[in-house]
């Protein structure tokens, strides 16, 4: 008898223990999986972060070209006298009347939406929410930092990525003044 039971005893061990590493096991794999699974995650929210960082910069670049644009339209002697501006216009003009708020978008002048579109060359529209706005304000002579007198106006652009909600709002003020060649000629 004491064969038997010694016999029992060793087999009633090694089912314990074989029981023992089986749980073991599966908490290792669980929390192998949980482990796994936030790294995925994480991966995810970067992605994330980098597709809205890539769109921002997007819009950014976009309202730049648009507020380069109408700089550069002023420099060439398109000022003239500011008009009214009423609607989404397609050619730029200079305009009397501002929006309340140029970081509320769309830009409104009371109840109407206002704003020149700009389409950039080798941009296609369809890439973008919608095509960047700009905006002239006249603000009046002034003089210059290197001395005279220039016509001073305001530029704003805006520009968008592919969502309304990746929206960039930029603004200068420029200056534009006859040189010293215009001075001189009869």
């Amino acid at each position: 008898m004491s064969r038997r039971r010694l016999g029992s005893g060793r087999a009633a061990g090694r089912s314990r223990q074989h029981g023992m590493v089986l749980v073991t096991s599966l908490l290792l794999l669980v929390v192998v999986t949980l482990l796994a699974s936030m790294m995925f995650r994480m991966n995810g929210v970067d992605e994330k972060i980098a597709g809205n960082t890539r769109e921002k910069q997007r819009a950014l670049q976009v309202a730049m070209t648009a507020q380069e644009y109408a700089e550069w339209w002023l420099s060439n002697g398109n000022g003239g006298s500011p008009l009214p501006c009423s609607g989404t216009l397609s050619t730029l003009q200079v305009c009397s009347n501002a929006p309340s708020s140029f970081s509320t978008l769309p830009w409104v002048s009371g109840s109407t939406a206002v704003g020149v579109t700009y389409t950039p060359q080798n941009v296609s529209a369809g890439s973008y929410y919608a095509s960047p706005l700009m905006y002239v304000t006249y603000l009046g002579v002034g003089t210059a930092p290197a001395g005279g007198q220039g016509d001073i106006y305001k530029v704003d652009a805006v520009g968008y990525g592919s969502s309304p909600s990746t929206a960039a709002v930029v603004e200068s003020t420029y200056i534009v003044q006859a040189s010293s060649q215009d001075m001189t000629q009869p």
